[in-house]
This record gives structure tokens, sequence and C-alpha cells, in this order.
């Protein structure tokens, strides 16, 4: 997802904008450039944006300014940029629609994971919003699924012990069927859980919930997976009676 995302450098330094152009493209996003409020506009007239890097201090209007315009009629997401530093201006900039603050001077490996995480974040909501199941209890495939309970039970109506892990994966499977999601909208769509992407935790987690859902857990027909990009979940949902 992050990799085809277009991002959109507001600064008026151009030394900073071409150093953020270049690192951005070899990083695999596209990339506009403006140097204030006008220049802002006109780019985001022309094409769409996935992000916005927003420095704080500009001629003109400032980013405060600017970040409460972009709110007002969107969510396109926001990342500020400011060489104060100081706690009162991200705590503004945040307050004013910002979904991060980045300090100048930053390194450019930091900049990037902050971008790669808004951009998650932000696809994670787009899924959710799109594709959410009704909140009530939930039934695919002979199995019931309850949330406000937090139960599972098979079509005997006897009960299936899940993990809390487990039980919000599944949920978060339920509530987005037949959708590729990427390991990272997984991490995002069970929010408050505590994922490291780095120790494939997902994929242990979903290896453990196919033992307990799928007839034969070595061919899984509820939850497969999908080479290069993560996992879907095949079964019709529907809300339960």
């Amino acid at each position: 997802m992050t990799e085809s995302a277009r991002i959109l450098v507001v600064d008026d330094d151009p030394r900073l904008r071409e150093m953020l152009r270049r690192y951005l493209q070899q990083e695999g996003f596209a990339v506009g450039l403006a140097a204030d409020g006008a220049a802002m506009r006109k780019a985001l007239a022309e094409r769409p944006f996935d992000l916005v890097l927003l420095d704080l201090v500009l001629p003109g209007e400032d980013g405060l300014i600017l970040a409460r315009e972009i709110r007002a009629s969107s969510d396109l997401p926001i990342i500020m940029l400011s060489g104060k530093g100081e706690t009162i201006d991200r705590v503004v900039g945040l307050e004013v629609g910002a979904d991060d603050y980045l300090p100048k001077p930053f390194h450019l490996r930091e900049l990037l994971a902050r971008v790669r995480t808004v951009l998650r974040r932000a696809g994670g909501r787009r899924v959710e919003a799109q594709t959410a199941a009704p909140e009530g209890a939930l039934a695919f495939d002979g199995w019931r699924l309850d949330p406000v309970r937090r139960e599972l039970r098979d079509d005997r109506g006897r009960l299936v012990d899940l993990t809390s892990g487990e039980f919000d994966l599944l949920l978060c499977f339920a509530r987005h069927p037949q959708r590729v999601l990427s390991r990272d909208q997984i991490m995002d769509l069970t929010r408050g859980r505590e994922w490291s992407p780095l120790d494939r935790s997902v994929d242990n987690q979903v290896r453990r919930l196919r033992k307990k859902i799928e007839v034969n857990p070595e061919e899984p027909k509820l939850i497969k997976t999908v080479r290069g990009a993560g996992y879907v979940f095949t079964a019709a949902v529907s809300a339960a009676r």
C-alpha cells in the first residue's frame, strides 16, 4: 500500500524539498513539491495525494492554518515538520488535526518510518469504514461469533475456547470478509494489541486460529493466504439470528 502512495512535501526550503523528493522516490513513493500554501492548494487540486508533509513555518500562511484548512474538508493524513521543537508547537499541531509531528533536524529513516506508520493507519481506517460488518453477532459457515459476549460457537452451539488475541483476529476477519488484508492492516484493525511485525506474530496468530476453526488447518478454506499481500477471509458473513 505505502509504496504506491503519493506524498506532497510542503516546505519553503528548496534544498530540503529536493532531498525529500529524491529520498522518498527511492523508497517507491510518488512525490509532489510545494513551497507555500498557494502551491499546496494547486497541487491538491490537480491530483489526489495520500499524505502531506507540512512545514510549520511557511511564508504567508503557516502550517497550522494550512493543516486546519486541509482537515476542514478531508481526512488526508498530515505529518507536521518544524524546526522549533517546543512542546507547544507539537500540541497545537496535533490539535488542528495533524496525524504526527516531527521536529527538525530529523533522520530520513525516522521520517520514512513515520510516513509508513501514518499511511498504514489511514489505510486501516479506510478499510474499516468501507467494509465493516454489523456490530452484532455474526454468522459464517455454521459458526456464530458474538463480539459482545466474546464467544465463538460451532454449528452445534458448542463454545470454542479462543484466546483474546485469537478472538480479536477472527472478529477482524469476520467484519472484513472477502477482502485481502495486509499484515499492517490487520495490526491496525485489531488496535490495542501489541503486534510485532518483525517476529511474524500475525502469521503465528493466524496459524493458531486456523487450528480451531478450519477442518484441515494445513489446507485452510476460511482464512486463505494471499502470497505477497496478506490474508483473505473467504466465508460469506451475515448478521446472526
